[in-house]
């Protein structure tokens, strides 16, 4: 690591100092907007000394290294900004708690994507187009037919996104020519078309191909995505409609009596709320993961199926998940104690505490918290419930995990809200949770990939470097001359094969 070295003349430019304590070579890098270039550090070389290695390319500069880009800025972004010092998320300069207040998801997709909260004409012309392109080909019920009934959503839902590429071919980079999408940073207004034809349907669709991948696993027959509904109505509806003349009860109804079934609107809205939250988080592991794949210009749903595919991932996607399953084995307030000991000696973990970002509290956290009073007054409150509470109040009195700025953070609470809702029909699986985190996060996709396709100075394929620790050049050796090199993950496994 480095290390302070005694101050020298101050110069007053917006720069930093550099010396090479192995050559004696001092070197100026220029500081913009509080960053220095990486690329500069290529200029700094010197002669392979005693413990360099061939493979340390000592003489073609430094290069520098950031495992797990704890603080490696890829891109310049004007979309989200995080303060995790001070637990402030913000999309396009507006605070994330007055976005859940006053907005709406789509609005806020509105936003994300184009930069300005829309007027209402614009808003009124972006939701009929979101909604009008969220009608699936018939041929989309043979492709979810084709899975396992035991398969995990996500699996489906990432083979989803890559299957719908396959109908547009005008949406294609490698059949239509690689600026079919770059050339809208000219302005191009038949490319911003194309382009924007493209954001309609994965945004539309997201719900559609969701509700297919939850039906598949129910035994359901697929549901067309209602008129007269909006985002979040229209999803709940699709994953809960059973019949067209399906009632739904009164005690969860608006009216006093059965009617054509159609989601409760505290319901609604509380999902409305919560894929606001989940609809973007700068450069996350799945929305960098949209970038590496869209900098080598496929078609936009590939970029988007990359994505799911990082979000699948348990360190990402999967938290509210581990929330729940953590709450069931905690098993009642009462064990909540002996948990949290276990948690200190590190025998158990701690979910839904603490973020990679936020070094205080998730300002999300806040939001949810208020939507689980609202969605529990009308599903009744979760069996889980006073075990959350339980854990909620113990550890932020406990000055092992505040001294860990262990608070909790959105995931906390999420998962209970879905299983409420679930609860009321038809109980959502736990499976299921991060397809509920892929659909309004796909909003955050595009307007990554949007932007990186109208750079100014054109899209370069991100390539990182590594530094290699292998071995240097060695001939090749007969199977005779050979000595086995043996022990765990040092030679392939053995596996039982069965019929």
């Amino acid at each position: 690591m480095g290390k302070e070295t005694p101050k020298v003349k101050q110069a007053h430019d917006n720069s930093l100092v550099v010396i090479d304590n192995r050559t004696g070579k001092q070197y100026s890098v220029p500081i913009t907007h509080n960053s220095i270039p990486a690329t500069f550090f290529k200029s700094i070389r010197a002669p392979a000394g005693p413990d360099d290695r061939p493979e340390d390319e000592t003489e073609r500069g430094l290069r520098v290294a950031d495992r797990g880009f704890l603080n490696t800025a890829v891109i310049e972004s004007a979309i989200t900004y995080i303060d995790g010092e001070r637990g402030i998320l913000r999309y396009r300069g507006y605070p994330i708690e007055q976005l859940a207040e006053k907005s709406t998801f789509l609005e806020c997709a509105y936003l994300l994507i184009y930069g300005a909260l829309p007027t209402r004409s614009q808003l009124s012309h972006f939701e009929r187009e979101v909604l009008l392109h969220g009608v699936m080909h018939t041929d989309a019920t043979k492709f979810f037919g084709s899975f396992r009934y035991d398969a995990h959503p996500m699996a489906m839902l990432t083979s989803a996104f890559a299957y719908l590429g396959s109908y547009y071919e005008e949406a294609n980079p490698s059949l239509q020519g690689q600026n079919l999408f770059t050339k809208c940073a000219k302005g191009d207004p038949e490319a911003l078309l194309n382009m924007d034809k493209q954001i309609y349907r994965l945004i539309g669709k997201a719900t559609t191909l969701a509700a297919m991948a939850y039906r598949v696993r129910q035994g359901r027959e697929l549901v067309v995505p209602p008129t007269g509904m909006n985002y979040t109505e229209s999803f709940l509806y699709q994953l809960d409609h059973l019949s067209p003349t399906d009632s739904f009860s009164a005690s969860f109804s608006a009216s006093p009596s059965p009617s054509p079934y159609k989601p409760h609107p505290v319901l609604a809205r509380a999902l409305d709320i919560l894929f606001i939250l989940h609809a973007d988080h700068e450069m996350n592991a799945s929305s960098t993961t949209v970038l590496q794949t869209g900098s080598s210009l496929p078609d936009p749903y590939s970029a988007v199926a990359a994505g799911c595919a990082s979000l699948y991932g348990p360190l990402h996607g999967g938290a509210n998940e581990a929330v729940i399953r953590m709450l069931v084995a905690i098993g009642s307030p009462d064990n909540v104690p002996a948990f949290l000991a276990a948690v200190k000696r590190r025998e158990k973990v701690l979910s839904g505490f603490g973020h990679r970002v936020y070094k205080t509290s998730d300002p999300r956290s806040f939001i949810i918290r208020k939507i689980a009073d609202e969605v529990f007054a009308v599903t009744g409150p979760d069996p889980l419930l006073d075990t959350a509470m339980a854990l909620h109040d113990a550890a932020l009195k406990d000055d092992y995990f505040v001294s860990r700025r262990l608070a909790p953070n959105v995931d906390f609470w999420s998962g209970l809200i879905y299983r409420a809702m679930g609860n009321i029909r038809t109980l959502i699986p736990m499976d299921f949770f991060p397809v509920l985190f892929v659909v309004p996060r796909v909003v955050g996709w595009v307007a990554h990939w949007r932007q990186l396709m109208l750079s100014p100075e054109g899209v370069k394929i991100w390539r990182p470097r590594q530094i290699y620790v292998g071995p240097s050049e060695r001939s090749y050796v007969p199977f005779d001359e050979r000595e086995a090199v043996q022990g765990p993950g040092k030679e392939p496994s053995t596996v039982i094969h069965s019929g």
